[in-house]
């Protein structure tokens, strides 16, 4: 079900550790990014709960001042678009070190914020030692709470804090919309694709509030289906564009995420494939969305041989989504624009695919008899029986006697001839496979 996930944004100087704080608080298992070949970065982000209550935790990464001691730009810019996008923030500091001139500078921007703050000291090991975050008080953030994020104590504590106004990942309604969003770098033709496909049909149903500050979610009707095409414009009114103004704006791609059944991956032909593409492809995957790469700008590319190369590099380095389709199109002359249309329609309709037991397991016949298996210390690989068991994205669960036999190897036969066989062009598929004697 798609869920809009409040943002809990952890700031700090490095080595107040912020990162284990982090760690601690969403487990290993629960991130999002992953080493994966041009994906991780060093912020990281994970879907985390608290009595029940899930929201995204995103650490920024350190923040600190120059060498010559003058409070950066960036860092300014940083904490500013903490407050304007997340929801809660938490301000770590270190216990041990006491209050920093770089903790009294970020006090002072988050202080002007409505966002909640919530100021965690760290490296509080001792339980019962929390006079060392007295002079705290001083940052003016209201109560500092001492947590050992090497230990867990406080935590729970400052978490329950935290989640109290928290507002709830609620689902969307649903209308029969199929929940479209245009993501991508900033100036890669976001807005102009937007804006042709809205504005060309100028059959607007509803603007509501969108999932992302600032943004309208506008949705349309077409040929008796409904599109809502959810916003991640707020980005196009920051006018400097580093690697804090890229973060945030994948911030707001994860929000839209969160809320969409297709994702329209807008990549500038011009530019390339960037850093954040990649993460913003992969988060995707991650969430089950399904996927189309749009090569916009694509006619200002005369050069054979530079189409090519863009070619072989989104095959490359897109290669854990290469089951999303690509479409070369210019968003300004509108070229191949409405091919867009029938794209999405091909990705939702597989993304939504039932296959029926009796055909699944006609496949696994032929596997048995034509296909290969794993043989390790004298045992032997049979899957006896498969079923769907989820759409959106569809999910098949495989019934073996040794289901601990399967490497990523033998998973990826496996997806690939039910790709082969049941055409799920643009839709991710989950695979379990679980003991059956």
């Amino acid at each position: 079900m798609n869920m809009n996930l409040p943002i809990v944004a952890v700031v700090g100087h490095p080595n107040v550790g912020k990162s284990t704080l982090v760690n601690r608080i969403a487990g290993r298992e629960d991130a999002i990014v992953h080493e994966q070949r041009g994906v991780t970065r060093d912020r990281s982000y994970h879907i985390a709960d608290w009595c029940g209550k899930h929201f995204m935790l995103v650490d920024t990464g350190g923040i600190e001042m120059s060498k010559d001691d003058v409070f950066q730009a960036s860092i300014r810019l940083q904490a500013e678009m903490a407050t304007r996008e997340a929801d809660a923030i938490i301000l770590v500091v270190d216990g041990r070190v006491g209050i920093t001139p770089d903790d009294e500078e970020i006090a002072k921007l988050l202080k002007r914020s409505d966002t909640p703050v919530f100021l965690a000291v760290n490296k509080v090991d001792t339980p019962g030692s929390e006079q060392e975050t007295y002079e705290f008080w001083n940052l003016g953030l209201g109560t500092p709470w001492p947590v050992s994020a090497t230990h867990g104590n406080g935590t729970g504590d400052l978490l329950d804090e935290v989640v109290r106004d928290l507002p709830g990942a609620e689902p969307e309604p649903d209308d029969g919309a199929i929940k479209v969003a245009v993501i991508g770098r900033p100036n890669a033709g976001k807005s102009s694709l937007t804006n042709r496909l809205i504005g060309k049909e100028r059959s607007i149903v509803s603007e509501v509030a969108g999932t992302t500050r600032d943004a309208i979610d506008s949705t349309i009707e077409r040929e008796g289906q409904l599109y809502r095409f959810i916003d991640t414009a707020g980005l196009r009114r920051l006018g400097v564009i580093n690697e804090d103004v890229e973060y945030y704006g994948f911030v707001r791609a994860m929000r839209a995420i969160d809320m969409c059944d297709v994702a329209l991956l807008i990549v500038d032909s011009e530019v390339g494939l960037t850093d954040q593409d990649q993460r913003v492809a992969n988060y995707a995957k991650e969430r089950g969305c399904a996927m189309i790469v749009v090569l916009n700008k694509w006619d200002l590319m005369k050069d054979e041989y530079e189409r090519d190369l863009l070619l072989d590099r989104i095959e490359d380095r897109l290669m854990f989504v290469g089951w999303a389709p690509v479409l070369r199109m210019s968003a300004l002359t509108g070229s191949r624009v409405e091919k867009v249309w029938n794209y999405i329609d091909e990705v939702y309709h597989n993304y939504c695919k039932t296959i029926t037991t009796s055909q699944l397991n006609k496949l696994l016949t032929e596997l048995r008899e034509f296909g290969h298996t794993i043989n390790k210390r004298g045992r032997t690989l049979r899957i006896h029986y498969v079923t769907q068991t989820r759409t959106k994205p569809p999910g098949f669960t495989f019934f073996a006697n040794h289901p601990d036999l399967i490497d990523d190897n033998y998973e990826r036969y496996i997806e690939n001839r039910l790709r082969e066989r049941f055409d799920f062009v643009g839709t991710p598929i989950t695979l379990r496979f679980k003991r059956k004697d």
